[in-house]
C-alpha cells in the first residue's frame, strides 16, 4: 500500500511491458512487427477482442472506493480497526467469565470504580492484610465457579471447561442488590483511570439491566472500544509513513488483542503507551512537527499513563526530549512539555503514596505458606544493602525464565496459561520483520545521538523497572529468581525500543530498483497477523472448549 510518504507504485508499468514488442537476439524485432501490420490491414483479418482479466473489475472498485478511505485514515489505522475489532469481539465471547489475566480482583476494581470508589479500601481477612470491595453475589458466585474451574483443569485431551452448562446458568443469573467483599489487593494499587472504560460499560450494563453474563461481555467490550479508539488515533497520526506497520504489528499482537478483550487495567495502559511510543516516534525518531491535536494527546497521556501503571512512568517522561518546536512552541511556551511531564511525574508520586500500604498484602497471591514471605521493605534493604546478589538474581532469572519471557510476549492467554502456537510465533515474527525492513530511515537532525541514548536509557531502565517492582512486590525474600515477570509486560516499550535500533541500524528492505515497496510489505503484515491472531484463537477455543 502506497502512503503520501511515498511515490505512487507505477500501476501500468508491469501492463504496458506485456504489450510492447521487444526485439530478440536475432534482431528479428522489426520483421515481426511489419509482419503484425500487415497482418492487422489485411481485410480478412478478423481482430480479436482482448480477453478482459478475472478480477479487474473488482480491483478498480476496490481502488476506487478504498483509496478515499486510506488517504483519509491510513492503510494501517482501518486494517487494526477490522482485525482488532473481530478477534477482540471473539476472545471476549470464547473466553469464559474471568478466565483473562487477574480478571476476577480487575473485575473487583472496575466494580468499585464505577460505584465511586476511587481509594484502595481495606476489608477484613483473616489471613492478613488485604483490600477489595463490595461485588453483587451473582456475579461473585460465578467468580467462584470460573476460580474452581480454571484451577482443577483436567488432563489432555479433555477439554478445560467441566460443565458450559453451570457458566450458562450463572450467567442467566440477575444482577441482584445483594453483594459481598471481593479481595483485590493487587488491583487495588491501581489508580482509577486505567478501569475508566469498564466502569463505563459496568453502568451501562446496569442501567440497561443486563444479566452477569450481559454485564462481563459489556465490560469486556468496553475496554475493547477503548483500545480501538486510542490504538487506532495513535495509527492515524502515522497514515503517511511506512513506520505505521511496525506500530500495527505491536497493536495486533495476539496477547494485546487477548487482553482488549477481557477486563483489565492493562487495555488501557498498552493502549496509552502505545500512543504515546507512536508520537513520539514522529515528533523525535521522524522529525515531523505535531498537530495540535496529536500534541493534546501526547500532553494528557504524559500525565495519565504514569498513574496507569507505575512501571511505564519513564516512558511518559520522554515528552521532554522532542523539540519544542515539533510541537509549535517558542518562547515561554517552550516549557509546556515540561510542565505536563512534572504533572505526571507528580501524579505518580501521590498515587504511589496512597497505594504503598497495599504493598504488605501482596503476599496472599502466593501459596499459604509463603503468605507472610513478600516483604517489599526488607526487598527495597536487599537491593539497596546487596546490591551484587541482586544483580545475581538478575541473572539467575534470564537464565531460567527468558524462555517463557520470549512466548509470553506473543501470548499466553489468559488464566488457562496456553501459550499461542508456534504458527503464531512465527507469524508475528514476519509481520515484525517486514515492518521493520520497510520503515523510514530516521531523522538525525531531530533524534541526535544524544537524545536517541536518551531514549535507550529510559527504555532499558523501564525494563528493569519491571524487575524491580516485581521482585519488591511479589517475590518472597531469599528467593532464586524474580518472580512474576510476564513477557507481556515488555509489549508497550517494544515501539520505542524498535525506533532505536532503527535509528542506528541503516539496513532496509528494498527492491530489484532499489526502492522501498509498499504495497506487497502491507499485504504480508496484515496477512502474517491476521494468521497469528486465527491459529491463538482456535488453538485456545480448541483447548478450553474441545
Amino acid at each position: 500500500m502506497t502512503t503520501s510518504a511515498d511515490p505512487a507504485p507505477n500501476t501500468e508499468s508491469g501492463d504496458s511491458m506485456s504489450e510492447t514488442s521487444h526485439a530478440d537476439s536475432n534482431g528479428n524485432g522489426a520483421k515481426r512487427s511489419d509482419t503484425a501490420k500487415a497482418e492487422s490491414t489485411r481485410p480478412d483479418t478478423v481482430k480479436a477482442e482482448p480477453k478482459p482479466r478475472i478480477g479487474s473489475g473488482v480491483r478498480r472498485s476496490a481502488q476506487r472506493y478504498g483509496a478515499p478511505l486510506v488517504a483519509r485514515f491510513g492503510a494501517a489505522t482501518l486494517a487494526f480497526t477490522l482485525i482488532a475489532a473481530i478477534f477482540g469481539a471473539l476472545f471476549a465471547v470464547v473466553t469464559p467469565p474471568f478466565w483473562g489475566h487477574d480478571e476476577i480482583t480487575q473485575f473487583g476494581r472496575a466494580y468499585q470504580v464505577a460505584h465511586g470508589g476511587v481509594l484502595p479500601q481495606r476489608i477484613d481477612d483473616t489471613r492478613g492484610v488485604a483490600y477489595g470491595g463490595d461485588v453483587p453475589v451473582s456475579v461473585t458466585e460465578l467468580m467462584g465457579y470460573a476460580l474452581r474451574d480454571y484451577t482443577s483443569n483436567p488432563q489432555e485431551p479433555d477439554p478445560m471447561i467441566e460443565d458450559p452448562a453451570v457458566y450458562d446458568r450463572l450467567k442467566d443469573a440477575a444482577v441482584g442488590d445483594a453483594v459481598e467483599p471481593v479481595w483485590f489487593t493487587n488491583t487495588a494499587a491501581y489508580s482509577p483511570v486505567p478501569y475508566l472504560p469498564a466502569a463505563l460499560g459496568i453502568r451501562i450494563a446496569e442501567v440497561t439491566g443486563l444479566d452477569v453474563g450481559g454485564l462481563v461481555l459489556l465490560t469486556r467490550l468496553a475496554g475493547l472500544l477503548a483500545y480501538l479508539a486510542v490504538v487506532g488515533f495513535a495509527l492515524w497520526t502515522l497514515r503517511a509513513h511506512r513506520v505505521q506497520w511496525l506500530a500495527f504489528a505491536v497493536a495486533v499482537l495476539p496477547i494485546a488483542v487477548f487482553q482488549a478483550g477481557t477486563v483489565t487495567a492493562d487495555t488501557l495502559t498498552n493502549a496509552l503507551a502505545i500512543l504515546v511510543s507512536v508520537l513520539l516516534v514522529k515528533g523525535l525518531f521522524l522529525g515531523e512537527r505535531l498537530r495540535g491535536v496529536e500534541t493534546t494527546a501526547l500532553l494528557a497521556a504524559t500525565v495519565l499513563l504514569p498513574v496507569s501503571k507505575p512501571t511505564y512512568v519513564l516512558l511518559a517522561m520522554l515528552v521532554v526530549v522532542v523539540p519544542a518546536d515539533r510541537f509549535g512552541f517558542t518562547g515561554a511556551r517552550r516549557w509546556i512539555p515540561w510542565a505536563f511531564a512534572a504533572t505526571g511525574a507528580l501524579a505518580f508520586a501521590v498515587w504511589m503514596k496512597i497505594a504503598a500500604p497495599t504493598g504488605d498484602g501482596m503476599g496472599l497471591m502466593r501459596p499459604e505458606h509463603q503468605w507472610k514471605s513478600v516483604r517489599p521493605g526488607d526487598q527495597l534493604s536487599e537491593i539497596l544493602g546487596d546490591l551484587p546478589q541482586f544483580v545475581s538474581t538478575f541473572g539467575d532469572s534470564i537464565v531460567y525464565r527468558d524462555q517463557r519471557w520470549f512466548t509470553q510476549f506473543f501470548g499466553e492467554l489468559g488464566f488457562a496459561y496456553i501459550d499461542v502456537p508456534a504458527i503464531s510465533v512465527l507469524a508475528c515474527l514476519l509481520a515484525f520483520a517486514v515492518s521493520v525492513g520497510v520503515a523510514e530511515r530516521m531523522n538525525t537532525a531531530t533524534a541526535t545521538t544524544r537524545r536517541t541514548v536518551i531514549v535507550a536509557l529510559t527504555v532499558a531502565a523501564s525494563v528493569a523497572m519491571i524487575y524491580v517492582t516485581l521482585y519488591m512486590s511479589f517475590t518472597p525474600v531469599g528467593y532464586y529468581i524474580i518472580d512474576g515477570v510476564q513477557g507481556r509486560y515488555f509489549v508497550p516499550l517494544a515501539i520505542l525500543g524498535v525506533a532505536v535500533l532503527l535509528r542506528w541500524i541503516s539496513l532496509r528492505l528494498t527492491d530489484s530498483e532499489g526502492r522501498t515497496p509498499t504495497w506487497g510489505p502491507a499485504v504480508t503484515v496484515i496477512a502474517a497477523s491476521t494468521v497469528g491472531l486465527i491459529a491463538a484463537l482456535a488453538k485456545y477455543h480448541a483447548i478450553v472448549w474441545g
